[in-house]
């Protein structure tokens, strides 16, 4: 199933399922935000199944007629991971990590597909990272790497975009990662029956046309079981937290010259079994 966060002209986000070329609204299925559906769990997607067969008309819209945002605009907590593949801790002259680099964005960074990524006036290095994200279904504590898979709702798409001037003026990442606009996410979130094994899927990045990253997630370092047992060890994952698991190699600040973000440039992450989140730069 592909659920997303929708917004009809003029009206509120709403929760909705892709069902063919049209959106389902789920606010009649009890479901008023993405929250909520991810907090009911299996119970909820399978009450969402049964009202996609029955949806009222006014429930129903074609895709093409609405604007989707960012799946799940507020989560819990966003989480990142830093050099979580070999190529990019390569390129970037630091050694492969022995345990998950974590760092987090604020919500005030996300945007959905097709929005633009305002370019900073104090940055003259914003850059891309491709990645793919897991959203946190059930919650929890002390999770064995075993269980990984009862803790996963679905996945998506997220472009980690980085001010690398302020990233790297301090050992701090925060700053040059939470920037306005800096975290693109969607289109949808895909659920985890849909994706057999997310350490198996092609990810790639075109900047206007370009195949810049091109790589797959077996090339991680920490996947989905180490890194839901490592945070977990520190603090409780909840319902709607957002995992986004590191980029590849290809990043615009490791290539000579570097290429980094213009107005004008249009960027591009893939990824098997998701679909593609594109987004203007301005």
């Amino acid at each position: 199933m592909r659920l997303v966060t929708f917004q009809r002209r003029g009206g509120p986000p709403e929760a909705g399922a892709i069902d063919g070329h049209n959106v389902v609204s789920l606010a009649g299925a009890g479901f008023p935000d993405m929250l909520s559906v991810i907090s009911a769990g299996g119970a909820g997607l399978s009450r969402i199944e049964a009202y996609l067969a029955k949806a009222p008309g006014a429930a129903v819209a074609p895709l093409e007629s609405v604007k989707l945002l960012a799946p799940v605009p507020r989560p819990p907590k966003f989480i990142c991971i830093g050099l979580n593949y070999r190529d990019h801790a390569k390129e970037t002259g630091k050694p492969i990590p022995e345990a998950p680099t974590v760092f987090v964005k604020f919500h005030t960074a996300i945007i959905g597909p097709g929005d633009s990524i305002v370019l900073p006036k104090a940055s003259t290095q914003p850059d891309y990272e491709a990645e793919l994200a897991f959203i946190i279904g059930k919650g929890g504590r002390y999770i064995p790497a075993s269980v990984w898979r009862e803790h996963v709702f679905g996945y998506t798409i997220v472009n980690d975009v980085s001010a690398r001037d302020f990233q790297n003026a301090t050992t701090q990442w925060t700053m040059g990662k939470n920037f306005d606009t800096f975290a693109p996410m969607g289109p949808w979130i895909v659920t985890a029956d849909e994706i057999a094994d997310p350490h198996s899927l092609a990810i790639s990045l075109t900047l206007n046309g370009e195949l810049l990253q091109n790589s797959n997630t077996s090339n991680l370092v920490f996947g989905a079981p180490k890194l839901i047992e490592f945070l977990s060890s520190v603090f409780t994952l909840e319902p709607g937290d957002v995992v986004s698991t590191g980029t590849p190699g290809g990043v615009g600040s490791a290539r000579t010259p570097a290429r980094y973000l213009k107005p004008g440039d249009e960027v591009v992450v893939r990824v098997e079994g998701i679909g593609e989140l594109r987004n203007p730069a301005a």
